[in-house]
């Protein structure tokens, strides 16, 4: 992914294509478009581009306020005590894209799909879950996909050892929880103990 070292305001900011920031407030109108003087242009493993290669598109999305911060001052024996406060003067931006190319986020939305359609990749999309949920390691207790670390150790006590073993492989395989391969373990060991 393509990023970019901008300077606005006279501080420099690292950004990529639809990244909305808080600078420091532009003489700018709410909706315009800008280009930050760029300082550097990269890519994620790739080399890094001379800020002439990469021209970055900016909008301003509005105005606001930073948080407040409150100043107090105080000298003991005296009565000496005063209280102000500040709020900066903000402007957020939004990057439109770096390098001439438009942001896939800013993109208008797409068309809507016929509802047959949208039926069919959600019955498609289910039935990959429901196949991984049928061919469990063995014989899973049931409703152990659903089950959380704490209600997986309290009911793991109940649990025969194929059940047990078959659980404990799953998640070795697939969720790899810390917490609940402990618990099975701990379970596994008390039931051969106690056989």
């Amino acid at each position: 992914m393509t990023y970019a070292i901008i300077k606005v305001a006279g501080k420099q900011y690292r950004v990529r294509e639809g990244e909305r920031l808080l600078v420091d407030r532009l003489k700018q109108d709410e909706g315009s478009t800008f280009a930050p003087t760029v300082l550097l242009v990269g890519g994620d493993g790739g080399p890094q581009l001379d800020a002439a290669d990469g021209a970055v598109t900016a909008k301003v999305l509005g105005d606001t306020k930073g948080p407040k911060i409150r100043i107090g001052k105080y000298k003991k024996r005296t009565g000496y005590r005063r209280h102000t406060g500040f709020r900066a003067s903000l402007t957020q931006i939004e990057i439109e894209s770096i390098g001439g190319a438009k942001s896939s986020r800013s993109r208008s939305k797409p068309k809507a799909e016929p509802e047959a359609e949208v039926e069919e990749q959600t019955v498609a999309k289910a039935e990959p879950v429901e196949a991984a949920a049928a061919t469990p390691a063995g014989d899973l207790p049931e409703g152990y996909g659903d089950m959380t670390i704490a209600e997986l150790k309290a009911a793991s006590a109940g649990w025969d050892a194929a059940a047990l073993a078959a659980a404990l492989a799953y998640e070795q395989e697939h969720g790899k929880r810390k917490g609940a391969i402990a618990a099975l373990e701990s379970a596994l060991a008390q039931q051969g103990g106690e056989s």
